[in-house]
């Protein structure tokens, strides 16, 4: 009897390993998605112009990711995404390029 309760327990642990595995999987599918499918061409667009790319592009994905949202055009439009134009820095300014 305690072999068969053992093993019950056995069986629904790792259940229970297995949805949280799926759970987390879909999760990160949907933020890889959401970074490359959505972002990352839009953000390239973005940091065309600039010569400082790398900054640019790190910046612009962090806000994209966050705000789901790229102003249009290489500069400036940022009242189209609130969100994107709302976020600063510490010092108070524009965290998003």
């Amino acid at each position: 009897m305690a072999a068969r309760s053992s093993l019950l327990i056995s069986h629904l642990l790792v259940l229970v390993f297995l949805f949280l595995l799926l759970a987390t999987s879909e999760v990160e599918v949907i933020n890889i998605y959401k970074h490359y499918v959505y972002c990352r061409p839009r953000c390239r667009y973005r940091c065309s112009a600039t010569s400082h790319k790398k900054p640019c592009m790190f910046f612009c994905l962090k806000c994209c990711s966050k705000c789901l949202c790229v102003p249009p055009g290489t500069y400036g439009n940022k009242q189209v995404c609130p969100c994107y134009n709302d976020w600063k820095t510490q010092e108070g300014g524009p965290k998003c390029p």
